[in-house]
């Protein structure tokens, strides 16, 4: 069932109001769709019991059986069958909604903290880095650029540059500052979404590992932009001449994936400022990494335009976030650097481990027994 609602903003009364008809509509509509399920329902359970005495005369107990099972079966599909129909039923502007709200709880409240994998890449290099969530800021350190660990003296700069946030806590405070503010300008995004675009519904996918809730139903939503949208700010701004698609899982209320694409060119003061030319895309994905907390799973950027006239912008960036594992939210900054260090270490120890396995492998029968003795004879010699 296709939804085609204007989510335009009105006053909080009319609003309620609006929303109290849209759910009268939707509940006459299951109540139909409900009615229609149990007609044909019950043509299918008056021929099974026609079917049924006779097989019962038959005494075959097989048959019986297997009658049994065709009832489960129709049940289970019945059921199923509604249950599709009524998470597709639900207005649209209302799914986006509540998921909208229910990120912004998710943002505010206290949260679990990981540490995981993040593979950029760019227009010009691929990077592997190791990330870590603390109470203070998020810490990260490249481990391999391009496909190739980083040499000793490369994470050794690494580590210093960390440090050095350790040790200058005023460093600290301005990476912190940095973060809270790209924290507070996705919040105006995501706040703005309800109103800023125009929704209907675009069918159901299945949710992935890397997308929503492995088997969960997620609703997919088309959107273009609300020709009577204001954005308050400049950020909001890019929302006004983009479409794309949204998918909710409405079992979390949580958003899945945001992909959207400029259908036109988008200024920012008159002009003034800068503008983003037409084909820019942003993809957003997330999903439930550990018993219902979601995190970005991938994060794709794709903009070219002009700021203040004459400096060109071109991003071209991927992130693929991924091995997420959950440490103690109550982390400081230098514990997590920590982590991270640990966790370095012991990759370097496994690498290492494994190469000389791979090499011992190579090696002929007899150049093999010769290393393993005089690795032996070399070991008693140092003790």
């Amino acid at each position: 069932m296709a939804w085609k609602l204007d989510c335009k903003p009105f006053p909080p009364a009319v609003l309620a109001y609006g929303e109290e008809e849209q759910t009268r509509g939707s509940n006459r509509c299951n109540l139909e769709l409900w009615k229609r399920s149990w007609y044909n329902s019950s043509k299918d359970l008056n021929l099974l019991k026609r079917k049924t005495q006779k097989l019962m005369s038959w005494k075959s107990f097989q048959n019986v059986i297997c009658m049994l099972a065709g009832l489960l079966v129709l049940g289970t599909t019945t059921a199923a069958s509604m249950a599709n129909d009524d998470a597709a039923a639900k207005p649209p502007a209302q799914l986006v909604r509540r998921a909208v709200q229910n990120e912004m709880n998710a943002n505010n409240g206290p949260g679990v903290h990981f540490m995981f994998t993040d593979r950029k890449k760019t227009a010009h290099l691929s990077q592997t880095r190791l990330i870590v969530e603390t109470r203070e800021a998020t810490a990260g350190i490249t481990v391999a650029q391009d496909d190739h660990r980083l040499t000793p003296q490369e994470l050794e700069a690494e580590e210093a540059r960390l440090e050095n946030y350790i040790r200058n806590p005023e460093e600290l405070n301005k990476k912190r500052k940095q973060e809270k503010e790209d924290a507070e300008r996705t919040e105006r995004i995501l706040r703005a979404l309800p109103d800023a675009f125009l929704y209907e519904a675009d069918g159901i996918e299945r949710g992935s590992d890397a997308i929503g809730r492995a088997g969960d139903e997620l609703v997919k939503l088309k959107f273009r932009p609300d020709p009577s949208y204001v954005p308050p700010t400049r950020v909001e701004q890019v929302l006004t001449g983009m479409s794309g698609h949204l998918l909710i899982d409405a079992k979390q209320d949580r958003v899945a994936e945001i992909d959207g694409t400029l259908q036109k060119e988008v200024g920012f003061g008159w002009g003034i400022l800068g503008h983003l030319d037409r084909g820019g895309r942003f993809l957003v994905q997330q999903a439930d990494v550990s018993d219902h907390h979601w995190e970005v799973t991938r994060m794709e950027l794709t903009f070219t335009g002009k700021i203040f006239f004459f400096k060109k912008l071109n991003i071209r960036s991927s992130d693929l976030f991924s091995d997420f594992h959950e440490v103690s939210s109550d982390l400081t900054f230098a514990q997590g650097v920590e982590l991270l260090q640990k966790k370095i270490a012991q990759e370097q120890s496994g690498v290492e481990k494994s190469e000389n396995t791979s090499r011992e492998a190579q090696l002929p029968k007899k150049d093999n027994d010769q290393a393993r003795e005089a690795g032996g004879t070399e070991g008693i010699s140092r003790r």
